[in-house]
């Protein structure tokens, strides 16, 4: 049995999303399968190292995890030539400089969006990374959803006609902190920590569009901060800077028009806490985290508004739900495997730095929308 070992720097991984999708849910169930197989008698199997501030939180992590590398040491971790990949989960703010000096250092790039939080710092990280030669990738989880692996199969056997609209609904309510924990960090509440709606939300949605839809022309965008105080994880409370909240619409290139509203202070009533639904000539569908449900053009009621009747149409019961027609393993998961396809054996990785830049730069166009409170043009970034 061939065995390619990679150590793996990963660095910020005791926060969530860093140690539940990264860490647990892809490289230590990578580990457990076995490895990447790769073909017959021959594996990619990762080695990670567990890089932070505070050592007490790497060993326990580490030991619920059956890691045994932990440092608090980044420069040394880089120095170390077993280690070839670098992986960034740290906050906005930390990961340019830190992934400057990975790449400096000749490691393979792979990190969370957003990849910085202006448009030119994430393109000088793209640019850098492709001076060195070294390989590089954004996390862009979603597109390895079930719920948008359904809808790019009808998609791809021409099941809407013409898309005519997308329609997002993100979101759920984030509790204040007061009587009720909070469920996400404290940080995201802060304009002065890289925290907002628009900077975090808005990554998604430009490598959704851009890789289902179309390739996004123009935005309009309208933020809100609706709860001005919160509760931080001590219990104390704090002023709420950055936006909780972001109404976009985006122009695409072949016209299709795509509406997302993002929320931390919505109550969900709608089939999961990410809903799109994409209405064209032919049919509908709405696609959810796992589920996808569709609506042929054939199968279409024809409603007459009358408010003074109770509607006699079950519009829930017109919808067919998308089989599972395989197994959808961890987004995450399959993503990382990719990205060590790509290292090892040059497979294709087209989710690079610069897809993590075009993010940033919707997040970007987006807040300027919201200033200027007007239409902005999203223009290409050189490859």
């Amino acid at each position: 049995m061939a065995e390619h070992k990679i150590g793996i720097i990963m660095n910020g991984v005791t926060g969530r999303m860093g140690t539940n999708q990264h860490l647990m849910r892809s490289i230590v169930a990578i580990i457990k399968q076995g490895g990447v197989k790769i073909a017959d008698g021959e594996t990619i199997m990762p080695d990670p190292i567990l890089v932070g501030r505070n050592e007490a939180k790497l060993r326990a992590l580490a030991a619920q995890a059956g890691v045994s590398r932990v440092t608090t040491d980044v420069d040394a971790a880089l120095k170390d030539k077993a280690n070839q990949i670098y992986f960034d989960a740290q906050v906005t703010g930390r990961r340019v400089a830190d992934v400057t000096k990975a790449i400096a250092a000749g490691k393979h790039v792979y990190c969370e969006k957003p990849t910085a939080s202006t448009t030119s710092a994430a393109y000088e990280l793209y640019l850098a990374a492709k001076k060195a030669g070294v390989k590089n990738g954004v996390v862009q989880d979603k597109l390895w959803l079930p719920g948008l692996r359904k809808l790019k199969l009808l998609i791809d056997q021409g099941f809407f006609g013409e898309i005519l609209s997308v329609r997002g609904e993100f979101g759920y309510w984030v509790f204040e902190g007061d009587t009720v924990p909070q469920q996400r960090p404290s940080w995201n509440y802060r304009k002065e920590e890289d925290g907002g709606m628009i900077l975090d939300m808005f990554a998604h949605w430009r490598y959704v569009i851009d890789n289902l839809f179309g390739k996004v022309k123009s935005v309009s965008c309208l933020g809100a901060t609706h709860i001005k105080q919160r509760w931080d994880e001590s219990g104390k409370p704090y002023k709420a800077t950055a936006d909780d909240a972001a109404y976009g619409t985006f122009e695409l290139d072949n016209g299709v028009i795509a509406h997302f509203n993002s929320s931390w202070v919505t109550r969900v009533r709608r089939d999961d806490l990410l809903t799109l639904q994409v209405d064209g000539t032919k049919g509908s569908a709405v696609a959810g985290l796992r589920d996808c449900v569709i609506q042929h053009a054939s199968m279409t009621p024809r409603p007459v508004w009358n408010p003074d009747v109770e509607q006699p149409i079950k519009f829930f019961d017109g919808w067919t739900r998308v089989p599972d027609y395989m197994p959808y393993d961890n987004a995450f998961k399959v993503q990382w495997e990719l990205f060590l396809r790509h290292v090892v054996k040059g497979d294709p990785f087209p989710w690079t730095l610069l897809e993590g830049a075009k993010g940033v730069q919707l997040a970007e166009k987006g807040l300027e929308s919201w200033a200027q409170r007007r239409w902005v043009d999203v223009p290409a970034l050189d490859p």
